[in-house]
């Protein structure tokens, strides 16, 4: 069959978890930096779409297409090892530590980083032609995005920084159904759809993505934007990484985890009661 039931699926999340945390810092550092390139130049796709469309709408369902990709080719993003990686040291899979789950989540943070930067330069110099001329209205308007949603929520000051980590918390109960979407499917067609209906509803309400912004924010400083890189840290990146890690593990992770992998044995043993 193309569908996999429930226990089915978030055994493979187990899975999928054990095996990130035992893969090669290499291998770790590579998939994690093509991850972090593929979903930046998804942001520029989108924000060039719905600038040049004036429709924010249209920009948001063609921006899954980034995840698709890097879905498909096995990449890391820091939202989906979030909510794998802790699902194998709950199910005590052996050599599988906390100090393990810590080192897959360091790595992918630095190759996300380092795949989402190096787009951001790579894309400032294409829209303006090696800085010698203005950004154009896509870099302009990035720019103001990064103003809007670090000095934005700076403002409201406690109440600004909680409202991002909720931001957060709601992007990756969305990303992270379509991490554990695409594994309900065995099929590419299935993978896709089951892919792209969080991931447009994330990107349309303008929730908060780490990886995401690991992008937005260093291009928006590089176009000019009025902020600092302290503003976006503060007021932006590390509530957006603490909201990602609890709203994927508590919605996602753990709620699929318990009902389908826990009660699985209860199942069993009173089917052989009976």
């Amino acid at each position: 069959m193309s569908y996999l039931a429930p226990s089915e699926f978030v055994t493979k999340m187990v899975d999928a978890g054990e095996s990130k945390i035992f893969m090669s810092t290499r291998d770790t550092l590579i998939r994690a930096f093509m991850a972090g390139a593929i979903l930046a130049l998804a942001a520029v796709f989108a924000i060039t779409v719905a600038v040049q469309t004036g429709s924010f709408l249209t920009g948001a369902i063609l921006f899954p297409v980034g995840f698709c990709m890097l879905y498909l080719m096995g990449f890391d993003l820091l939202t989906g090892v979030f909510v794998l990686a802790p699902l194998a040291l709950l199910d005590k899979r052996p050599g599988v530590t906390a100090n393990g789950v810590l080192r897959n989540w360091g790595l992918v943070f630095v190759g996300n980083f380092a795949g989402a930067i190096t787009v951001a330069f790579m894309m400032a110099w294409v829209f303006t032609y090696g800085f010698n001329i203005e950004p154009g209205a896509v870099g302009q308007k990035i720019a103001s995005i990064g103003e809007a949603r670090t000095l934005g929520y700076a403002e409201h000051g406690t109440a600004g920084w909680f409202t991002i980590f909720i931001r957060g918390m709601l992007c990756n109960w969305m990303v992270s159904m379509g991490v554990v979407g695409a594994m309900i499917s065995t099929t590419v067609p299935g993978k896709v759809i089951s892919m792209w209906m969080p991931i447009m509803l994330f990107f349309y309400m303008a929730f908060e993505h780490s990886v995401v912004n690991m992008f937005l924010f260093p291009f928006g400083l590089i176009m000019g934007g009025e902020f600092s890189f302290a503003d976006y840290l503060v007021w932006n990146e590390i509530p957006t990484v603490l909201g990602n890690l609890v709203g994927g593990l508590a919605f996602t992770g753990l709620t699929l985890y318990v009902t389908h992998i826990r009660t699985q044995p209860k199942r069993e043993l009173h089917a052989q009661t009976v």
